[in-house]
């Protein structure tokens, strides 16, 4: 929230305690109260317009398979392998108990590139077992892609998150070669889906 909002949130608020509490004159206790409420109802107003609605994504969810009890590795429970996806879907997975690196989804579509998939944590979403990503795809329908999760430590994290920053900064996202992937990351599961839409230029 910025100053001038506080100020004139500030300001309203003292208008129309001073109109409460202030006895001797009526006719000025009126005007003050009068102008303390629309100041602050400008102010209201004021805070709306600087705070945008944040933009809401949706996104589908594919099958979903059935995992074996207790979980001894991250896996991907949805979609599943040869699953035919929407644009933008919820990847899930679920990891065991002791497990304490952060997850990533990448995805490589035909161009052989690698596309790291994050959400507004960046990372995948863990909690009591399970993760989940938003995962976007931007190709043409019936292309296939690897949906590939890795483990990484702190600086392959960074790194991901760094790069997905760039990317956005200039509304330009190329894809990482084979080579530029960090070591910190590692591969524990890979399926194949295949686009049910064409995608490009959705997101």
């Amino acid at each position: 929230m910025s100053s001038e909002v506080i100020v004139t949130i500030i300001a309203g608020l003292l208008g129309v305690l001073f109109a409460f509490i202030y006895k001797k004159n009526r006719g000025l206790r009126l005007g003050v109260g009068i102008i303390g409420a629309l100041v602050l109802i400008y102010g209201s107003y004021l805070y709306g317009a600087l705070q945008p609605i944040p933009y809401l994504e949706t996104f589908n969810t594919g099958n979903i398979r059935q995992v074996k009890l207790p979980v001894e590795r991250v896996q991907i429970i949805s979609p599943i392998d040869k699953d035919t996806v929407k644009c933008r879907i919820l990847t899930m997975g679920v990891y065991p108990e002791s497990h304490n690196q952060d997850i990533w989804v990448l995805l490589k579509p035909s161009d052989d590139k690698y596309y790291p998939q994050s959400d507004y944590t960046n990372t995948s979403y863990k909690s009591k077992g399970e993760w989940q990503v938003v995962t976007r795809f931007g190709g043409d329908a019936g292309e296939s892609y690897d949906l590939i999760v890795v483990e990484t430590d702190s600086t392959a994290s960074k790194f991901f998150s760094d790069i997905i920053g760039e990317w956005k900064g200039v509304n330009d996202y190329v894809g990482l070669e084979l080579d530029e992937l960090p070591d910190g990351a590692v591969e524990v599961e890979r399926i194949s889906v295949n686009l049910e839409d064409t995608c490009r230029g959705t997101h």
